[in-house]
């Protein structure tokens, strides 16, 4: 089974950029989707981007549009995120999660995804 690791996670002034990485043990492309999610202390894990596994399909949370961009590359079996323009409001854990889960013409919501990294944190300060 595919594990994630993710990496990139720190400390930035509003305004900032970080870009979070997820690097996969195993074939990455073996999964469906992946997807990056965070979890702000007191609030639910929710979904931040999601992409089509060995695609170009991808999904964003309204907040991030425009700020942030997901993207893959398979022959590193690494799933990055693109941060830019930090705000406040994006201070969290950050989380990769992948799924096997298909539905045609549907994408996943959080419950469907199954393989979790250990998360990493991102700070944005005033």
């Amino acid at each position: 089974q595919v594990q994630l690791v993710e990496s990139g996670g720190g400390s930035v002034q509003a305004g900032g950029s970080l870009r979070l990485s997820c690097a996969a043990s195993g074939y990455i492309s073996s999964t469906k989707f992946v997807g990056w999610f965070r979890q702000a202390p007191g609030k639910e894990r929710e979904a931040v981007a999601i992409i089509v596994t060995g695609g170009r399909n991808t999904r964003y949370r309204d907040s991030v549009k425009g700020r942030f961009t997901i993207s893959q590359d398979n022959a590193k079996n690494t799933v990055y995120l693109q941060m830019n323009n930090l705000e406040l409001e994006d201070t969290a854990m950050y989380y990769c999660a992948a799924t096997n889960w298909y539905e045609r013409g549907t994408w996943p919501g959080k419950e469907r995804f199954n393989i979790w990294g250990q998360g990493t944190q991102v700070t944005v300060s005033s």
